[in-house]
């Protein structure tokens, strides 16, 4: 499947901004949240949904029928359908994935929050969760929502990034910094 994360625009920032001041108004923070963890993973899961959002083959027509169909299919209503039939018609869909994030950062602002994203070499335990987000809450002062993901390349160890810092405890990195001091040494 085609890797869409992305870093998050400012075109997606603002349409997310929009969507949570909405709901906060309507206090449906949590609802809009729960439908957009839907399209996510429907983002993440279907390659046919992916290429309708990024590919620029399709009409704005097209691409708004296609997602109403979509969104019909699925039960999903409200915000949220709104939310997506109107990016659909401004032809801005290829930014939903980060609309997608910019709107968790914007609700995790809101709750006082910080997401950290953790790449591993292999799952962790519910133990080894809660003894990282208890350290990463030490160090930022908040509350650390984990978004985890597996990275069999990185060997052992982790990756954290918790806002602008990143904590590379790689086996992957250690071994290069290894080799390149060994070739410095030789």
């Amino acid at each position: 499947m085609a890797d869409l994360s992305q870093s998050v625009s400012d075109v997606a920032r603002r349409y997310a901004a929009s969507l949570f001041d909405l709901a906060l108004e309507e206090g449906s923070v949590d609802a809009v949240s729960a439908d957009l963890e839907k399209i996510d993973g429907l983002i993440k899961e279907s390659e046919d949904f992916q290429r309708l959002i990024t590919s620029p083959a399709f009409t704005a027509d097209e691409q708004l029928k296609a997602v109403t169909a979509i969104l019909q299919k699925i039960g999903m209503t409200g915000y949220v359908a709104n939310f997506v039939k109107l990016v659909a018609k401004n032809r801005r869909l290829f930014t939903l994935p980060g609309m997608v994030v910019a709107y968790r950062e914007k609700l995790a602002e809101h709750r006082g929050e910080m997401t950290a994203l953790v790449s591993v070499a292999h799952a962790l335990s519910d133990e080894q969760k809660q003894e990282l987000s208890a350290a990463l809450k030490g160090v930022t002062g908040k509350d650390v929502t984990l978004q985890i993901t597996e990275d069999p390349s990185i060997l052992g160890g982790m990756i954290v990034k918790v806002g602008s810092r990143q904590i590379d405890t790689s086996l992957r990195t250690k071994l290069s910094k290894l080799k390149l001091s060994l070739k410095e040494v030789g």
